[in-house]
């Protein structure tokens, strides 16, 4: 009979630990709602915003409950969190949501799409969400609070630090390493063992073909509209 009751109650807290309360009613918010609820263990229970920010009590028919009180209609030892945060000042926004969750002493989750492609031997960190059709090869290492959008190739023996976001179908070669707090457009490309300094912003179609400078901005220039309009192109 103990042991039933020993059994349940491990049961009853698993159940409890996937329930999950997601910071931020933005379009993050509202993908990372549809992800859990369709691709994942997690049942979302709730939304949270500072209380400065609150313009409607519901979200997606979910509560949406002023963070400043969280705990109180939400505990940490019964719900875990998200925060759905993108990429506002080079990640800080998100990673201050991160450590004041931390602080209330919430389990952060982390999302993997059924359909990215991981080939074991890797490490990935909490409050981490990952798309689909991401090919994460052995040995990656991924930090805390990263979001990697669709697409992506992520060499072997890579390691993506903290508080990163990587937008969609970059490449990222082997053994390349990627510091905290970095953001990295659509469709870049890094060469295989350089070392992307703290704090980049690596534009859309960059090419990064040897080690970077704390806090740069690498960019190129957007394609420039012809002089001749569309109406007078010929055999078009």
């Amino acid at each position: 009979m103990n042991d039933q009751k020993t059994e349940s109650t491990e049961i009853s807290s698993r159940q409890k630990k996937q329930r999950v309360v997601i910071f931020g009613t933005g379009y993050f918010g509202r993908l990372a709602f549809t992800y859990l609820t369709k691709d994942s263990p997690y049942e979302v229970a709730a939304f949270s915003l500072h209380k400065e920010y609150i313009t409607d009590d519901k979200f997606m028919n979910l509560n949406v409950v002023p963070f400043e009180k969280i705990e109180e209609s939400y505990p940490p030892d019964q719900y875990s969190m998200f925060v759905a945060v993108g990429y506002k000042r080079v990640n800080k926004a998100r990673a201050e949501i991160y450590e004041v969750c931390k602080k209330k002493g919430y389990e952060l989750i982390s999302y993997i799409n059924s359909r990215a492609t991981l080939w074991g031997e890797n490490e990935i960190g909490d409050n981490c969400f990952i798309f689909e059709n991401n090919v994460i090869q052995p040995y990656v290492k991924v930090g805390n609070n990263v979001i990697i959008w669709s697409g992506n190739h992520i060499g072997h023996d890579s390691v993506i630090g903290d508080h990163c976001f990587i937008a969609s179908h970059a490449v990222i070669s082997g053994s390349v390493k990627i510091g905290p707090y970095c953001f990295i457009g659509v469709n870049a490309t890094f060469r295989d063992g350089v070392t992307v300094a703290p704090r980049c912003v690596i534009g859309a179609g960059s090419l990064i073909l040897k080690d970077t400078e704390e806090e740069a901005v690498y960019g190129v220039k957007g394609t420039e509209p012809s002089r001749i309009p569309s109406s007078r192109l010929r055999n078009f």
